[in-house]
């Protein structure tokens, strides 16, 4: 089975998160997309005073997936040496189920800065990176082992949800699901 690993803070998970993996299974690029809600994004570290703790965001990712057939969600990464690297991660994941094929699903955002990440040559050697539409990047170059998806863009943001949230605005429901803003609600996130 494809696997597409979608990797994040999901600080809010939103639905710009899970319209765009849904657009992956649909356009047959991954059988499913996996998330892996990071405890500690490497690259944010100097972020985490702004994110939430990780069983609240686990469960806000747990909330806004429950009705997707081909959307799951992992704490898998929780059980790494933290940080993890996305490297390790896909290593670890590749040893524990050895019958599916991991493909990384990470925005053209990231996508620039790809050759930063710890050990970036051997995940393109060793997986397919799904490489999605961000605002104001461009993504027309790429590697063989590399699939730009043709998929909406979802011009939404965690940061602006939380804004939101801060100054007593409720999200749409073309931003973030009312499941997800009710137990955002109810256990005062973001307030």
């Amino acid at each position: 089975m494809k696997i597409g690993i979608y990797g994040g803070s999901f600080n809010p998970i939103h639905v710009g998160h899970t319209s765009l993996a849904k657009s992956l299974c649909v356009r047959g690029l991954v059988d499913e997309v996996w998330f892996l809600v990071s405890p500690l994004n490497p690259l944010k570290q100097d972020k985490k005073a702004d994110i939430l703790n990780y069983e609240d965001r686990l469960a806000l990712a747990r909330i806004a997936t429950e009705k997707e057939d081909c959307l799951h969600v992992s704490d898998f990464e929780s059980h790494l040496p933290v940080p993890s690297y996305t490297y390790t991660t896909l290593q670890k994941l590749s040893e524990a189920y050895p019958e599916h094929d991991f493909s990384l699903v990470i925005g053209a955002d990231n996508w620039v800065h790809f050759n930063c990440w710890y050990k970036a040559d051997e995940i393109i050697k060793n997986h397919t990176i799904i490489v999605y539409k961000r605002p104001g990047y461009d993504i027309s170059s790429v590697l063989p082992n590399v699939i730009v998806a043709d998929t909406p863009l979802y011009d939404i943001s965690s940061t602006q949800i939380r804004e939101m949230i801060r100054h007593g605005e409720r999200p749409s429901a073309d931003m973030l699901s009312p499941e997800v803003f009710e137990y955002i609600k109810s256990r005062r996130l973001y307030m």
